[in-house]
């Protein structure tokens, strides 16, 4: 069993019940070099197999930056940008295959670059009201790729377009004006406001969520009724399972007995 309370090395982790943080802690400003980003991929592929967890808060340590995006400094120590990320991509998120919990980001301070691009690899971002978000590689004569395929689905285009050819910084009130946070709290209230919804989360149906991102995922390159057949044909694997399992029937027999389901997984 993979121990999760975790308090060395730059990735550290802690379990409650279903539920695992993840911190990022890379003094002085939680950079990702490849070793990191490896790490943070082994951690993300661990919490999507072990069944006994549920939701994930990817936060990061100290009050200034929550994560630049790429190290340049190992980058340019030799630390190759194209090299090998390891199993989940960039950051551990964005290309891990199958990851079907959900997964909160919880912003506190400097979000950009790749870690913007880390936060938008998250389900759902909540952010501190010190938050500040910028896509600045264009200044440093590279493409910021995952948001550039990301944000002109999430966002306006004509705003998307804005954040990515200007590099300009925007504040939490724009970021949540967009539509790219579910909430902004305080900096003392983050990471409390983060672990209430991750219990929210926790107490739902794993099998729903699981079949939700699935189909949300794999929906981005279908046309609608195609998707659609697909969901009612049963032929996404998370809602094969879900429409066999005992948590459907669950959920009918507690609406039937109106009482709160007790869901399984199973």
């Amino acid at each position: 069993m993979m121990d999760w309370n975790r308090s060395e090395g730059p990735i550290k982790t802690r379990r409650e019940g279903g539920i695992l943080e993840v911190t990022l802690d890379r003094p002085k400003a939680n950079a990702i070099d490849l070793v990191t980003s490896r790490i943070m991929g082994l951690t993300f592929r661990d919490f999507r197999d072990d069944d006994s967890l549920r939701v994930a808060i990817l936060r990061a340590e100290g009050e200034k930056f929550f994560c630049p995006g790429w190290d340049l400094k190992a980058a340019a120590a030799g630390d190759a940008v194209d090299g090998d990320y390891g199993v989940g991509g960039f950051g551990g998120l964005q290309e891990l295959p199958n990851l079907n919990k959900p997964v909160i980001a919880a912003v506190n301070g400097i979000c950009c670059g790749g870690g913007l691009e880390l936060a938008l690899s998250c389900d759902l971002i909540l952010a501190s009201e010190n938050a500040t978000f910028a896509l600045p590689e264009i200044r440093s004569g590279t493409v910021a790729d995952a948001a550039s395929l990301k944000l002109p689905k999430r966002i306006p285009y004509h705003v998307a377009m804005d954040l990515l050819l200007t590099g300009r910084w925007f504040d939490a009130e724009e970021a949540l004006r967009w539509g790219l946070l579910k909430e902004i709290t305080t900096q003392q209230d983050l990471m409390a406001k983060a672990w209430d919804l991750a219990r929210l989360l926790e107490s739902g149906p794993p099998l729903v969520y699981a079949a939700i991102k699935e189909v949300v995922r794999e929906a981005e390159a279908l046309r609608f009724q195609d998707g659609l057949n697909r969901i009612t044909k049963r032929q996404f694997a998370t809602v094969d399972r879900l429409y066999s399992s005992e948590d459907q029937l669950e959920g009918a027999r507690a609406f039937a007995e109106k009482r709160d389901p007790v869901w399984k997984g199973q």
